[in-house]
């Protein structure tokens, strides 16, 4: 059995020290959670909802707004977070587990406890919309971070090895090497992290929890309203506000990046499909354009790079002259989570021994229901979204052609349609299950899809051309080309669709329509469940669980799968 699977999954690898201390702060932040939320308004009134089409306007600027902020806050996190943990061994030591803890974090069963705790402290208004953008920016968030992880330590040799001979300063070698090697891919991530927020953008925006109604005016209300009301026409009206957007997004934001990355493709041979951009042409032809490059971007960007590059200097060399212990940098930071941590432990401990003896078999039984499902949906996504996205990001025209439809198919929050879905999936044997499995898949796929199509669109055009010389064709170019070159794109997008469709099991496994509620056996429905009911232990075990487990796949699969991609799969 080892000998089989050694290969991939070192069976002996179980879960670090970092790994638990890890779940030990996390389970002690929930715990402080739940304690705060005990202490939340017990009743909340939310605003009053109306199905007018000319509010779609003011309501789609409010959703956008959230999104942005959120979107913004997560590539912060993953420009700085990605960077170091490809830079820094030391900084990869801790950031690596942290990032397998919290991308397996169930975000819907959070956000009760979020958002309670928040408005147990803050004023109402603030506390929802805060609640809103961290639901939106956990949902964003983990694709980029990983993304630009991989392409970080998959940058040739060669392209390093010029930067070390040029002496680039660390922010030149950023700035002119590890950020352009990432563009594309973060491009591409972007994107999928917009679709993937609209999804829970929905989630965010409805929220309710008994009498407390933390619901906030904007599309995804909008939508859920006119679901819940059957009313098809403002449904339609919704989701065309809400494809819209999308569609002004792709042509004024998204397409110009992508046509404005294209310089950056690692290759010897010009493109003579590169991506286009009507906006993108008209700003390079304007001579405005020009004026603002010569006359102040340029400017700004040589008194930025002088002053950041002083200071990378600096941060580089100040270790060296003055070195300080880092374990005495990080005593009072220590201190603090050790606090929080014995406080969290003990709280858990009540927690959990309020659970009775027959939640642990169930518990069990539960969290191999929803692997099960989970494993599915993966497995059905790969079996289409490997073939499609070669195609699309192999043939650039067409990808030009299918990048806004993609977006908008994409972005097409899947609770939205669920309803119709479970409407004839219930008519089928085992109907919950199969509705379960689609949103699941709905959910996830698009994570796996965009991540092909931006690691089939950066082959380079010289190695596909020479497969060509040599013949190569069908399943031999897959062995060679094309299966090698989107191992670490593939590898990226399997990471982020597990952790979404663990987060997509709490809507799939229970859901409530036509008056009765649908539910099946698995680890989302009992969060789900515990959620509507108040019931703490069940829910703080059942989410705890749930991180467990995925936190144990990415410590012994997904991890080891990376460090294959950085060793075997990297551009030469």
């Amino acid at each position: 059995m080892r000998r089989f699977f050694g290969a991939f999954i070192p069976i002996r690898v179980a879960l670090s020290g970092a790994d638990l201390a890890i779940l030990l702060l996390l389970g002690a932040l929930l715990v402080l959670g739940m304690a705060l939320a005990v202490q939340a308004p017990a009743a909340i009134s939310g605003p009053a909802v109306r199905l007018a089409p000319e509010l779609l306007p003011y309501y789609a600027l409010r959703s956008l707004l959230r999104m942005a902020a959120a979107y913004i806050l997560s590539l912060l996190f993953s420009l700085t977070v990605g960077y170091l943990a490809a830079t820094r061994r030391w900084a990869s030591a801790i950031i690596l587990p942290i990032l397998d803890v919290l991308q397996s974090v169930p975000i819907l069963s959070f956000l009760p406890v979020v958002a309670l705790s928040l408005t147990a402290i803050l004023p109402e208004g603030v506390a929802v919309e805060l609640a809103s953008i961290v639901l939106i920016f956990t949902s964003q968030v983990w694709n980029l971070t990983f993304s630009f992880y991989q392409s970080l330590i998959t940058i040739p040799g060669d392209l390093r090895e010029a930067a070390r001979i040029f002496r680039l300063n660390p922010w030149l070698r950023f700035r002119h090497l590890e950020l352009p090697h990432a563009a594309i891919p973060l491009i591409w991530n972007s994107m999928m992290s917009w679709a993937g927020g609209w999804f829970f953008l929905m989630a965010a925006e409805t929220f309710t929890v008994g009498a407390r109604d933390f619901r906030l005016l904007g599309l995804g209300t909008y939508l859920q309203m006119a679901a819940e009301q059957g009313d098809l026409r403002a449904l339609g009206w919704g989701l065309l506000a809400l494809i819209a957007v999308i569609v002004g997004m792709d042509q004024l934001i998204w397409r110009p990046l992508l046509a404005w990355a294209d310089k950056f493709r690692v290759e010897m041979v010009e493109s003579d499909e590169a991506p286009s951009s009507w906006l993108y042409d008209l700003w390079q032809r304007a001579a405005l354009s020009e004026w603002f490059l010569r006359r102040v971007w340029e400017p700004l960007v040589e008194r930025v790079d002088a002053a950041l590059g002083r200071l990378s200097e600096q941060l580089a060399v100040r270790p060296a002259l003055n070195p300080i212990p880092p374990w005495l940098v990080g005593l009072p930071f220590a201190a603090l989570a050790l606090l929080g941590l014995g406080y969290g432990i003990v709280q858990a401990y009540h927690l959990l021994g309020a659970l009775p003896a027959s939640a642990l078999p169930l518990l069990g039984l539960a969290t191999l229901a929803s692997m099960a499902r989970v494993l599915s949906a993966q497995i059905i996504a790969l079996a289409w979204t490997v073939p499609v996205g070669v195609w699309i990001g192999m043939n650039r025209s067409l990808a030009a052609r299918l990048q806004p439809i993609v977006q908008v198919v994409a972005s097409i929050p899947a609770t939205a349609l669920f309803p119709v879905i479970l409407l004839f999936a219930l008519r089928l044997p085992l109907g919950i299950e199969i509705a379960a499995v689609l949103l699941m898949l709905m959910g996830t796929q698009w994570y796996l899809l965009f991540n092909v199509i931006a690691g089939a669109s950066a082959i380079p055009r010289d190695l596909i051309f020479t497969t060509e010389i040599l013949g190569l064709r069908g399943l031999e170019r897959w062995r060679v080309l094309i299966l090698p070159a989107i191992f670490p794109y593939l590898i990226t997008g399997l990471i982020t669709a597990s952790g979404g469709a663990w987060n997509a099991t709490i809507v799939a496994e229970y859901v409530e329509f036509a008056g009765r509620a649908h539910a099946t056996l698995g680890l989302g429905a009992l969060i789900a469940q515990a959620t509507g009911q108040g019931d703490y232990p069940m829910l703080f075990a059942a989410t705890l669980t749930m991180i467990l487990t995925v936190a144990a796949i990415n410590r012994l699969v997904w991890r080891r799968l990376y460090a294959m991609a950085a060793e075997r799969f990297r551009m030469e």
